[in-house]
């Protein structure tokens, strides 16, 4: 965390024109490792719009500053939405899954089909449900074979009705991440009470070449294995900023102040990364700065042992051992959406990443 807010404090700058670039390269690459990636993704080749999905989740997760307000919402650290790549009329569907690293741990993957509404020409139905069957395509040339498909899915649903369908396919995108060859494809198909086909089908779903925000999609929550800092640390001591301008007595006062939380505003405009981060904008990282003056108060959330640190360094009872640090002593974490190297939608979260209130450690 030290490291993340010296990193965007050089990035706010503006560049110095004695050789810095290279400094602010290197910071951007560390920034970079913050956010787990080793290159920042380019943006979409065409304007493109989020899955309304997923810039519903953004927005139920976190605010417009991207803190996070819900915690317990997400099941792990990172949601992944896939589009289909077949784009056929016909209920078979491809999601290339080439981005979910190998350390993420699949939890729960969902297929999301939005339902159309009946055609106003189908007439009266002699039935009011009918059976809706997904399948893992095991063998592509021949899928509808007993051989060819897996059955992973099934329910029940009314003839009349529209909206967003979602069903279960935990274990076979498991599979397909273990083996990427693996994968088919899904086979959607829609049978009678009985479990005849119903040709043309009783329900129809939105496929790959109708509107963008009904278009079939995959829907993954997986846990990339990352956790923030354990509070409090020593290594937060550093984020007492001091300011690098303005005359002496002026930073001296400073020093004087209390210890007490400072905005500290990043833009990822300004860093450059607007092209593929959706939401948010950019964020109140704030930063932590002030003394921590004997005797500690209760307004300065002292640790036990910054209260013993203090008194032993306002009585000089040991040398070399300085007054207690202005640090955060609560961290919120962040949620990014954004395109990925292949133009997916991502929600990621990332723990401390906003300084939520300062103490004296």
């Amino acid at each position: 965390m030290l490291g993340t807010v010296l990193l965007l404090l050089a990035l706010a700058r503006p560049a110095a024109p004695d050789g810095t670039a290279s400094q602010r390269a290197e910071a951007l690459k560390r920034l970079l490792e913050v956010f787990g990636m080793e290159d920042p993704p380019p943006p979409p080749a065409h304007v493109k719009q989020p899955p309304q999905y997923m810039v519903d989740l953004f927005n139920t997760v976190a605010n417009a500053d991207g803190v996070t307000k819900n915690p317990d919402i997400l099941e792990g650290n990172t949601v992944r939405s896939f589009l289909d790549k077949i784009h056929s009329d016909k209920m078979h569907f491809l999601f290339v899954l080439s981005s979910v690293a190998k350390n993420e741990k699949i939890l729960t993957a969902e297929l999301h089909l939005f339902r159309l509404w009946p055609r106003a020409t189908d007439g009266p139905k002699r039935h009011h449900f009918c059976q809706v069957s997904i399948y893992q395509v095991l063998d592509k040339s021949n899928p509808d074979s007993p051989e060819g498909k897996k059955l992973l899915a099934a329910r029940l649903l009314s003839l009349q009705g529209s909206g967003w369908e979602v069903f279960a396919i935990t274990q076979a995108v498991r599979d397909w991440t273990e083996d990427e060859s693996s994968n088919q494809g899904l086979l959607v198909l829609v049978h009678s009470l009985g479990g005849g086909p119903l040709d043309p089908p009783a329900v129809q779903f939105a496929s790959g070449r109708d509107h963008e925000s009904k278009k079939p999609m995959l829907v993954l929550f997986t846990d990339d294995g990352r956790r923030g800092a354990s509070l409090p640390t020593a290594a937060f001591a550093g984020m007492t900023v001091p300011k690098l301008n303005g005359p002496r007595s002026t930073r001296s006062l400073d020093r004087l102040q209390p210890c007490q939380r400072h905005p500290l505003s990043v833009d990822f405009e300004e860093i450059g990364w607007s092209g593929w981060i959706i939401s948010p904008r950019g964020y109140n990282a704030y930063h932590c700065k002030g003394a921590c003056p004997f005797p500690l108060g209760e307004n300065m959330r002292p640790t036990n042992h910054a209260t013993v640190q203090s008194i032993i360094n306002a009585l000089k009872l040991s040398e070399g051992v300085s007054s207690p640090c202005c640090v955060p002593d609560k961290l919120y974490s962040i949620n990014l959406l954004y395109f990925d190297d292949d133009e997916n939608v991502v929600l990621k979260q990332y723990d401390d990443m906003v300084a939520g209130s300062c103490g004296c450690h």
